[in-house]
């Protein structure tokens, strides 16, 4: 669990961030998912749009992918969220919170 500081921390550095995964008109696939997974495996703070056609809120679809992939939200605004999770990949510089 992240603390409200480390919270703050992340969505500072999510500002700059160009959305990593977009979610079309459906809704949360496995594949998606997965998507979202190896995102975080090379990156370890991800954001995801959705598009204004997509049947989720964003809130939803964060906490879903959170339930499912074991990460941290972040943040949940408009049609977009933020989700954390520290990666076990080598040689990558790992965010430090």
């Amino acid at each position: 669990m992240i603390t409200t500081k480390q919270r703050s921390k992340l969505k500072a550095m999510a500002n700059t961030l160009k959305p990593a995964v977009i979610v079309g008109k459906g809704e949360l696939t496995e594949n998606i998912v997965k998507e979202i997974e190896v995102a975080l495996y090379h990156h370890e703070l991800v954001k995801v749009a959705a598009l204004k056609s997509c049947e989720l809120s964003a809130k939803t679809m964060c906490a879903e992918v959170c339930e499912l992939l074991k990460c941290e939200p972040v943040l949940a605004i408009g049609n977009r969220f933020v989700v954390y999770k520290r990666s076990d990949k080598e040689n990558i510089e790992h965010i430090e919170i």
